[in-house]
């Protein structure tokens, strides 16, 4: 298939197929012999991999890790769960994180009654 039809296949950019392929999380595709890249199906499920372990936050360097754990031969589920568990801990301190933002903002706008104050609740807790 042309890069074009796997980038829609997948729902991901062609630009940014190519980026992948450069960067080394996709295998260059055989070329035709005009030269045109011709994409198997493995390519697509490679594509559909990555992108899926971008949605569930993983950063290219762990991708690039799952690829490796996930070949053929390789018995490295302990390895892939422990990755998943400390993936989990840190979206449990990014939600944590917001959870506090959250409560400062609805708190200075809460305090934010009085139009006719001269602080602005929400300016002051923007500035620290």
């Amino acid at each position: 298939m042309t890069i074009g039809r796997l980038a829609k296949s997948a729902g991901a950019n062609l630009e940014t197929v190519r980026y992948y392929e450069r960067i080394g999380l996709m295998p260059a595709p055989p070329r035709t012999d005009g030269g045109h890249r011709s994409y198997l199906f493995e390519h697509l499920q490679r594509l559909r991999f990555i992108r899926r372990s971008r949605e569930l936050g993983f950063g290219l360097d762990a991708i690039r890790r799952l690829i490796a754990l996930s070949e053929p031969g390789v018995q490295a589920c302990c390895e892939v769960r422990d990755m998943a568990r400390e993936h989990v801990a840190s979206i449990d301190a990014r939600i944590a994180d917001l959870q506090r933002l959250r409560g400062v903002l609805q708190k200075a706008a809460a305090d934010c009654r009085n139009p006719e104050t001269s602080r602005c609740p929400v300016i002051e807790a923007l500035g620290g």
